[in-house]
């Protein structure tokens, strides 16, 4: 799914509708169940969105990185966060007051049309991450996510056409799989040729074989619907 990035000429928008706000790697920017009020937009660095189950497991959502928007939910008055948002590397971002910012899209047409795009999107993305862990099997979970990610290369991100950034223990918390469960598929395809696997990189050796794994429809076409 290709990731709704601000073009730099609307920087300004935020900058003027917000304060800035700096935080270190694993620090917690707002945690699920908090009050919406603000939506934030990412100067540098990259954060991780994440769910906190009844049993107190990590299910990640998202890697969201620079030129980015996270925290759309604060368009819902009385709205509290479904989600926890920490830092993943050193992170910048502005956190922009709603009122604010709409007078902004009120006069940009551009601004107001990706800010819809966006909600789209996280429709679409929770979607793609309910299909995954109801209806996938291990095998398909992994392959649906390294054929999903490398479609659309991403160089903040670290995506490449072949390859994404993520170790191990964050394909367990993005799929919601044991880290056992990940390694011994990887080194089961490694054996195969199917894939490299680095600590921090994944790399897709054998494409054909991934969407093989789906033999009634395309996983990228079936996570965007």
């Amino acid at each position: 799914m290709s990731q709704i990035k601000i073009p730099e000429e609307l920087y300004h928008c935020f900058e003027a509708a917000g304060y800035l706000q700096s935080y270190e790697p694993n620090e917690d920017i707002y945690l699920q169940g908090e009050d919406a009020s603000r939506i934030y937009f990412i100067k540098k660095g990259r954060v991780r969105a994440y769910y906190i189950t009844t049993g107190g497991r990590e299910l990640t959502f998202e890697i969201i990185e620079k030129g980015r928007i996270f925290g759309e939910s604060s368009f819902l008055t009385q709205c509290a966060r479904p989600v926890c948002v920490a830092a993943v590397t050193p992170v910048e971002l502005m956190a922009c007051d709603l009122n604010q910012l709409y007078a902004y899209m009120e006069k940009s047409a551009k601004l107001m049309q990706l800010m819809l795009q966006l909600l789209s999107n996280t429709c679409n993305h929770l979607t793609a991450q309910l299909r995954r862990i109801t209806l996938y099997d291990r095998y398909q979970r992994i392959a649906s996510l390294l054929l999903s990610e490398t479609q659309h290369p991403d160089f903040d991100r670290g995506v490449t056409a072949s390859s994404i950034p993520y170790t191990q223990e964050d394909l367990a918390l993005i799929l919601n799989l044991n880290r056992v469960t990940v390694n011994r598929v990887l080194q089961e395809w490694k054996k195969l040729q199917v894939v490299a696997v680095s600590y921090g990189r994944i790399t897709i050796l054998n494409r054909t074989y991934l969407q093989r794994l789906f033999p009634t429809a395309n996983p990228v076409q079936a996570a965007a619907q």
